[in-house]
């Protein structure tokens, strides 16, 4: 009885600490994703970052992928056709293939952080004050992203990672915070049985790994319609409210801290209509 008081005790008090060092700028934050490449809101879209409260909205500037020499490349970067409303904070986002980090690439890092400056000067983008990565890294090339997120902290006064389920068996990688996805969480091949986008009994197993996960994290969580071809049938997935909201629960019991920052993956008009804003008010509840 001691034993199990005095592991709840200690349990309690790492989740504290945690919250204690969590960035300032991730207190009470609701969070999109804009994952397109063109920025450009709709009223809708203006909306609904109104209504929500949406203070920062991680926004895809490139992708980075190998070339047919073996050299990592910019690829779709995004053009900038409007701005984000006033008191929005702005935060690039790179996605980097796994690939990429199967080796080093000297002054990689560097050349990231500038093309995503040059790109901040060209559209008159101010007071960005951190960069975002997005890699879904392996225990192959764990050790190789840890050592580029390093370089990356040289140039960015803020750096975050996103953090993929099977990720949180690993050592934390080297930043500010994380933002786990809840989503993209099963076998698409799989699909028959569970909803490859999000499904509770997916996200399960990881739980037991969030107790002592050192890093601060936030939470990222799917409002996306997933389309596919399968055999010349198109199969639709997205994810039910209560399905979303039941993972939220989950996680957010087991670290509380996920309650503080919320984001939603990503903003676009289909995506808004497809659920009711009372979804989204429970969605974005603290």
């Amino acid at each position: 009885m001691i034993r199990r008081l005095l592991l709840t005790f200690l349990t309690v008090m790492l989740l504290c600490a945690c919250s204690d060092n969590m960035p300032e700028e991730m207190a009470e934050q609701n969070a999109v994703y804009y994952w397109r490449t063109e920025l450009r809101l709709d009223s809708t879209e203006r909306a609904f970052l109104a209504q929500h409260h949406i203070n920062k909205v991680y926004c895809r500037y490139f992708d980075v992928v190998m070339d047919d020499d073996g050299n990592p490349v910019p690829n779709a970067t995004i053009t900038f056709s409007d701005t984000l409303p006033a008191g929005i904070e702005l935060v690039p986002t790179v996605y980097i293939t796994e690939d990429c980090m199967h080796q080093p690439h000297p002054g990689l890092a560097e050349k990231i952080v500038k093309r995503i400056q040059q790109m901040n000067e060209t559209n008159d983008i101010l007071n960005v004050r951190e960069i975002q990565m997005d890699c879904d890294y392996t225990a192959r090339s764990r050790q190789t992203y840890y050592d580029f997120l390093k370089e990356i902290t040289h140039h960015s006064s803020l750096l975050s990672t996103t953090i993929r389920l099977h990720q949180l068996s690993m050592a934390p990688p080297p930043v500010d915070y994380g933002v786990l996805m809840l989503y993209n969480t099963g076998d698409p091949r799989k699909f028959m049985e569970r909803n490859p986008v999000l499904d509770k009994r997916d996200v399960q197993p990881y739980l037991r790994h969030l107790d002592d996960y050192s890093l601060p994290l936030a939470a990222a969580y799917p409002v996306y319609l997933w389309v596919r071809n399968i055999n010349g049938v198109r199969v639709e997935h997205f994810v039910e409210p209560d399905e979303i909201l039941q993972v939220k629960q989950a996680v957010e019991k087991k670290r509380p801290e996920l309650r503080r920052t919320i984001v939603t993956y990503h903003l676009d008009k289909e995506n808004i209509n497809r659920y009711k804003p009372e979804t989204y008010e429970e969605i974005y509840h603290h």
